[in-house]
């Protein structure tokens, strides 16, 4: 009896520490949405490096900013080539979609560019707008094209993959209306794309070979930047910033004053959320953390 006893309290235990775990807000407790910095016509994709500074872009200006801790922000590209979504590779060079480009590139740390990608199957890309990095150093992006249609040589609106050693480019998802935000898991195994044309968001097995498998439904709406935290809560920026449970429940809502494009965790301890938002850099203090 008096084993049984203990079993059952520990069980309860459990569950009841779960439960507690899975009502934690991911917001840091009081913290408030901070504006950063304005005066911009359209920020996306922000990135951070390993010293805290947030990269991000003002697409119509052409430009890719960059927010340090200290609160200034200076520019660091100012040609940018329409750059939009941004991520960091291992070595700290600033990989971007180019979008007015039609190119995804790499930018060292003194702006020098190199293309990675500017072409599928001979023909040139729409305009890349998101990526990730997986842990093998593979780059997925997306390629919608929003805006004027008349020159577009692919056949669809697709997303990519670049194998590691860069020298070759795989088209791995075709049945997208207008694929844009993406994150892959932290150990590679799973990618998040938001098809922001169909409104709906799918997970994928990713495949050894960089290929994906097994789509799965996991929101039904559409994202245009995506990130993930060390819960592997996914967060969605639509008139929002949304946040899933990998089961896909919806757990909680972030409300920023304008409509958001894009996030990322940032400074040293990545547990600042830094949110792009039409003509300005917002930030709230999480309890969560990038990873």
């Amino acid at each position: 009896m008096g084993q049984k006893f203990y079993v059952l309290i520990v069980l309860l235990v459990v569950v009841v520490s779960a439960g507690c775990e899975e009502n934690l807000s991911v917001i840091a407790p009081g913290a408030q949405v901070v504006k950063l910095a304005g005066g911009f016509k359209f920020t996306e994709g922000p990135a951070a490096d390993a010293r805290g500074n947030v990269f991000f872009t003002d697409i119509p200006n052409r430009k890719i900013h960059k927010w340090s801790p200290d609160g200034r922000v200076s520019t660091f590209v100012d040609r940018s080539g329409g750059a939009n979504g941004l991520y960091f590779d291992r070595k700290g060079n600033l990989i971007a979609c180019q979008g007015g480009g039609r190119k995804l590139v790499s930018i060292d740390k003194n702006g020098k560019v190199t293309v990675l990608a500017d072409k599928y199957d001979g023909k040139r890309l729409n305009s890349p707008n998101d990526l990730w990095i997986d842990p093998k150093g593979g780059i997925y992006f997306t390629d919608p094209r929003y805006g004027r249609k008349g020159d577009l040589e692919q056949d669809g609106e697709h997303v990519y993959y670049l194998t590691p050693d860069r020298k070759k480019l795989i088209r791995v998802v075709d049945d997208m209306v207008r694929p844009n935000g993406l994150i892959g898991t932290p150990d590679g195994k799973k990618l998040y794309i938001a098809d922001l044309g169909g409104q709906m968001t799918y997970v994928y097995k990713i495949n050894p070979d960089g290929t994906l498998s097994d789509k799965k439904l996991f929101a039904t709406e559409g994202s245009d930047g995506m990130t993930i935290d060390n819960e592997k809560n996914i967060y969605l920026t639509t008139d929002a910033v949304k946040v899933y449970d990998l089961r896909g429940n919806r757990k909680k809502v972030i409300q920023i004053p304008e409509r958001p494009s894009n996030v990322t965790f940032g400074r040293k301890d990545k547990q600042t959320l830094f949110i792009t938002a039409r003509t300005s850099l917002y930030s709230i203090k999480m309890r969560t953390k990038g990873i």
